[in-house]
């Protein structure tokens, strides 16, 4: 990144618009560009003290340049070298006279060694600007900039050496922090540890999802179940564990692409969010949730876009990692004719994802869930976007056998009492979600009369339950018609799976 905003300045690009909350970092980055002949001083302005020369104290300011306005102006008197850095201009761009003023000093930047770079943590470029601007994203912290941090920390506790792969153990747990969380969740799991263990590894991991949270956005999920906690899927299952080692070096040896994504779609409760984040634990990825919903910012004009390239630019900088979004025929319903609804919000958030989606070269693999498929707009399905599309259907008879077993061995050690084969049989139409809620009312019936469940109590919850494949037939038909010549099945037999209907 400061070799690409080098070339822009060195090439007399007159504004550039770098994205980011790394402030300091990011200073530091220009400064050492503006010592690169021709030589530039560097200027920071703030709405608190105006216009201040790099490395002097903030005390030493410029006379009337607290306002935006006036600032622009004395940039554009200045006649030597230099880069102006205006921080968090964003909210005063809406003002006529700062456009005006910014245009004006574009315009007089023409053949000079002078150039305005906005910094701020959110992208708002106005329509008057678009044509003039660069925009940048800033990136995160890589390992060898927090190999630095790491070995800063290190010195500061009596120079204490640690091994490489405690090294490298420690340096991966940090990625996606900034410099100064790196820094911070460091001194911490020193102070907790008291020496440099697995232990303090764990505690930055766990530090880190605690940053990550806290953007509300991205949420960084542990599932203690595993793959064999699923019931059926075979072919899904199978599919997954042939790629577990996908993103190795190993993988990149053989010639082998790194996958991009599954998209599953499906009945409600047959198991699609559970596979979803057990795969995480067979892949051995940290497993990222992007609360969509949460995207989605009407405060402030561009909000939601840069919420959304904050949380993948975060997913991106952990990588290898998986994205996984639930349920997302709700959160594009509708996103490419969403002008009069929302100004055009969900359509350019729509835009963007897909953008990412088609272009990433890091190792970020998106699972995603769906339920409406119908709800799904035409260029999210098409061939590219994802490895594979596959269609979770309603449990076969083999399959709510396995689910029966799982559910029940949770719950109790011997299930040799209780005849699968039967309790299979009675629950025809019933999702993985339906069969472990009837388990459970039965459990609730037989607890309430202070005896244990029987085969019976949950033959009795069974029939009392009415399955969404009868209540919402028509809609699980569509579906299952829909996916049968544009999906592949999850489960082992595809002649069963085009048998059922109901």
């Amino acid at each position: 990144m400061q070799e690409e905003i080098g070339i822009l300045l060195q090439a007399q690009y007159p504004l550039i618009y770098l994205v980011t909350s790394e402030e300091e970092r990011a200073e530091q980055a220009i400064a050492t560009i503006a010592q690169v002949k021709p030589q530039r001083r560097v200027f920071i302005w703030t709405v608190t003290h105006g216009i201040v020369e790099y490395g002097q104290p903030r005390t030493t300011t410029q006379h009337n340049t607290v306002s935006p306005e006036a600032a622009i102006e004395w940039v554009v008197r200045q006649r030597d070298p230099a880069i102006f850095v205006f921080k968090d201009l964003h909210p005063f761009m809406d003002s006529p006279a700062v456009n005006r003023w910014l245009r004006d000093a574009i315009a007089s930047f023409k053949g000079s060694q002078k150039a305005i770079i906005l910094m701020s943590p959110v992208q708002q470029v106005p329509i008057e600007l678009e044509k003039e601007v660069i925009v940048l994203d800033f990136p995160l912290p890589d390992i060898a900039e927090l190999n630095q941090v790491l070995s800063q920390q290190l010195e500061q506790t009596r120079g204490r050496r640690v091994t490489t792969e405690m090294r490298e153990k420690l340096l991966k747990a940090a990625l996606g922090l900034t410099k100064d969380e790196a820094e911070k969740v460091y001194r911490k799991a020193q102070v907790t540890a008291g020496r440099l263990t697995e232990a303090e590894v764990e505690i930055v991991l766990s530090e880190k999802k605690q940053l990550i949270r806290r953007n509300g956005i991205l949420e960084y999920i542990e599932e203690d179940e595993t793959i064999d906690s699923v019931g059926g899927l075979e072919e899904l299952k199978h599919w997954l564990k042939q790629r577990s080692n996908a993103f190795t070096e190993r993988a990149r040896e053989y010639g082998l692409p790194q996958p991009k994504g599954m998209l599953i779609l499906g009945v409600p409760g047959c198991g699609k969010s559970l596979i979803a984040k057990t795969t995480s634990r067979l892949w051995g990825l940290p497993l990222l949730r992007l609360d969509m919903g949460r995207v989605y910012d009407g405060s402030m004009v561009g909000r939601s876009e840069a919420n959304l390239r904050n949380a993948l630019k975060t997913a991106e900088s952990i990588s290898p990692a998986i994205l996984f979004i639930d349920e997302i025929d709700k959160a594009f319903a509708g996103g490419a004719g969403s002008a009069d609804s929302d100004g055009g919000t969900s359509s350019r958030i729509f835009g963007s994802f897909l953008t990412w989606m088609q272009e990433k070269v890091s190792p970020v693999f998106v699972m995603a869930t769906a339920n409406r498929v119908d709800r799904l707009p035409g260029e999210f399905l098409r061939k590219g976007r994802f490895d594979e599309i596959f269609f979770v259907d309603l449990p076969t008879p083999e399959e709510r056998q396995d689910i029966f077993r799982i559910h029940l061995a949770k719950r109790r050690r011997d299930i040799a009492r209780f005849d699968l084969d039967q309790l299979a049989n009675v629950c025809e139409g019933f999702s993985g979600a339906e069969i472990e809620q009837a388990l459970v009312a039965a459990m609730y019936e037989a607890f309430a009369q202070e005896r244990e469940f029987t085969q019976l109590d949950i033959i009795a919850s069974i029939k009392a339950t009415l399955p969404l494949s009868k209540t919402m037939n028509e809609q699980v038909t569509a579906l299952r018609d829909w996916a049968r010549q544009r999906a592949r099945p999850a489960a082992a037999s595809v002649a069963e799976y085009q048998r059922m209907e109901f």
